[in-house]
């Protein structure tokens, strides 16, 4: 028996839960992942495993092995790693969760990180709201604003900028907002931010001001809040990633020039410092440099343009 195989496939039917999940994520039949499992309890000679009709579940062996079972494979990963290191080659996939619009904006520059690594994957997961990273075995995740856990690890790569805009139709029909206590008399269209769609907050320089708004469209998508302000639907706040084009096409106008929405913290965010794969570091990497390639997105920001 290849115990490392049989510990890897133990994981992976832990982390999904079923016999027939794990065997569709290592490309296998599901007849295999029971023989490897049933192989390592054998080698034990302990049941790691509950089996009923409504799913599976750890014994108390299996609960004391299973985060030494982790460690195993985190440092045999580790010399892979390190194996590969004299060859700058990192290989593996890499599951990275960032919202929609750096995820566009990444998309357009991971063909070189792919093609300098030939051997690595990366799996973009494009959402809006915080994750349990280990329960969704994600590798890194980039969040905005403040991060609130503790567990994790953070670093910060970058600051969001983002414009208030209209399209030019509906400022056709409604006055430009001058000042953020006359937002209220307007259409809003919400990026529903983790659960923040009641709020916006502006900068006039020296203080935040928030503002109370009463959104007619909410969206978890910034994509969509996006291409409602195309059709003329109200005012949004978007990241200058997704709004600059528009901008300079005159498709969408920035308004309230005195008054720009407030920047926020961008935070790459994973489980542990401790045995980070060669992969993971390599996209840690790619995201610090590719943040930094944009001025708007560096803590000093850049001039915001305007028609």
């Amino acid at each position: 028996m290849d115990i490392v195989s049989a510990l890897r496939t133990f994981q992976r039917v832990v982390e999904t839960g079923s016999f027939s999940a794990a065997a569709h994520d290592l490309n296998v039949t599901q007849p295999a992942v029971s023989r490897q499992v049933a192989a390592l309890e054998g080698h034990f000679n302990t049941r790691l495993l509950h089996r009923t009709t409504s799913g599976l579940s750890l014994t108390a062996e299996g609960e004391r092995m299973l985060p030494m079972a982790l460690r195993i494979l985190e440092a045999v990963e580790e010399l892979g790693d390190a194996a590969e290191s004299d060859g700058v080659m990192a290989s593996g996939k890499v599951r990275l969760s960032v919202p929609a619009p750096l995820g566009l904006y990444l998309s357009e520059r991971l063909g070189d990180l792919l093609a300098s690594h030939p051997k690595l994957a990366v799996e973009l997961i494009f959402r809006e709201q915080s994750s349990d990273m280990i329960e969704e075995r994600l590798d890194l995740e980039v969040r905005l604003g403040q991060v609130a856990d503790s567990s994790l690890v953070c670093r910060r790569i970058g600051w969001t900028t983002a414009f208030l805009v209209a399209s030019p139709a509906y400022l056709a029909r409604r006055a430009a907002p001058r000042a953020p206590k006359e937002i209220k008399d307007h259409e809003c269209l919400c990026y529903n931010r983790a659960g923040e769609a009641n709020t916006w907050s502006f900068s006039n320089g020296s203080e935040d001001i928030l503002v109370r708004i009463s959104p007619r469209l909410t969206a978890c998508n910034a994509v969509a809040i996006h291409r409602a302000a195309l059709a003329g639907a109200g005012l949004a706040v978007l990241s200058h990633i997704i709004a600059m084009p528009d901008i300079a096409a005159g498709r969408l106008v920035p308004v309230m020039k005195d008054f720009q929405p407030s920047r926020l913290p961008v935070t790459v965010v994973y489980p542990s410092r401790r045995n980070m794969p060669l992969r993971v570091k390599t996209v840690l990497d790619f995201l610090t440099d590719a943040m930094a390639q944009d001025p708007s997105m560096c803590a000093s920001g850049a001039d915001r343009q305007w028609n």
